[in-house]
């Protein structure tokens, strides 16, 4: 593999290699997750491009982030789409196996039917699921994460909910033929409409993306962006959530946080946050935990800005992702301010 330290012209560069450039620039935490959702296939050939990098200029590196962020934010998809995917299909493989992949693509997240049913909202779900055979939701129940089928069960109608509960109750072992057909009506019935009517914002997107670069990059590429389409860069800073963002979570959101943050990480993002946020953590603690939080910081001592902008960003990361599982809301919208 040629040595990027002389390549001049980005557009060289094949796709695993790009991929591998980006996912290194946006850090081991949002690296590590990324991996989490790919094929075996994907992460070998992404980990080989990364292992043969070497050093890789500043200028590629941010020439290609830009041609990226420039892409999805004014065109609204990136060049592949699901249409180009499907026609290039349809060139090598049988039409009926072509709308099964397309439909797993579009679908959510997971590698087995269950993975995906797991990963559905439960509003969605729910509504579904009513209109089903108490049976044939015990048994759906019975195969997705507990806390998923808890919040799924108090959304169905009452007398139903109960009567699924009892067929659950009264459930042995669920022979395999019972499982194939649940799963395959799921698929062919909920989940191939699901997967029709789900299209992600490529601006919800972006703004995700951003919300996980350290703060250089991310001004960097906001301006970039205001520069070329000034539509597009207000739209995807409006989606934006913040470290700056928590100062709006109210007292028991805090403290459901603060349950869960990693100790040593709190002090590093706080010693580079503002006094209304440090107040927002101390407050929501007990007389001494505060004292031992403040001692903390002050024996921190220098703290090298992307230091602080990994632990800020792990933070919010948190509170998304426990507002995903409904154990708080972050509701609200990133202002335009930064905090350094």
């Amino acid at each position: 593999m040629a040595d990027l330290t002389k390549v001049d012209d980005y557009r060289s560069l094949r796709g695993a290699q790009k991929a591998a450039i980006v996912m290194l620039a946006l850090g081991e935490e949002q690296c590590g997750r990324l991996f989490t959702m790919m094929h075996e296939d994907e992460i070998r050939d992404i980990s080989a491009a990364m292992a043969q990098l070497g050093a890789v200029r500043s200028e590629i590196v941010e020439r290609l982030c830009t041609d990226f962020v420039e892409n999805l934010g004014s065109s609204g998809s990136l060049i592949g789409s699901y249409e180009s995917t499907e026609t290039l299909l349809i060139k090598t493989l049988p039409r009926d196996r072509v709308s099964q992949i397309m439909e797993e693509i579009r679908g959510p997240a997971g590698r087995t039917m269950w993975d995906k049913l797991g990963n559905v909202n439960e509003d969605v779900l729910a509504n579904y699921l009513k209109n089903e055979y108490p049976q044939t939701v015990a048994v759906v129940l019975s195969k997705i994460r507990a806390d998923h089928a808890a919040r799924v069960l108090t959304l169905l109608p009452d007398p139903f909910a109960m009567e699924v509960v009892m067929r659950m109750l009264r459930m042995e072992t669920v022979q395999k033929e019972v499982l194939d057909g649940v799963e395959r009506t799921l698929r062919a019935e909920f989940m191939s409409n699901l997967a029709r009517s789900a299209r992600r914002d490529s601006h919800e997107l972006m703004a995700e993306i951003f919300n996980n670069l350290d703060r250089a990059a991310e001004t960097r590429f906001v301006n970039g962006l205001e520069e070329r389409n000034r539509e597009s860069a207000e739209k995807i800073k409006s989606l934006m959530f913040t470290f700056d963002d928590l100062q709006r979570l109210g007292g028991p959101a805090v403290q459901t946080l603060l349950r869960s943050v990693e100790k040593d990480r709190l002090p590093i993002a706080l010693k580079g946050a503002s006094e209304k946020i440090k107040e927002l953590f101390l407050s929501n603690m007990s007389e001494r935990a505060a004292k031992m939080l403040r001692d903390d910081i002050a024996a921190l001592g220098p703290v090298r800005l992307r230091d602080v902008d990994e632990a800020q960003s792990g933070i919010v990361v948190l509170a998304k992702d426990l507002a995903a599982q409904g154990q708080l809301e972050i509701g609200g919208t990133s202002d335009d301010e930064v905090v350094y």
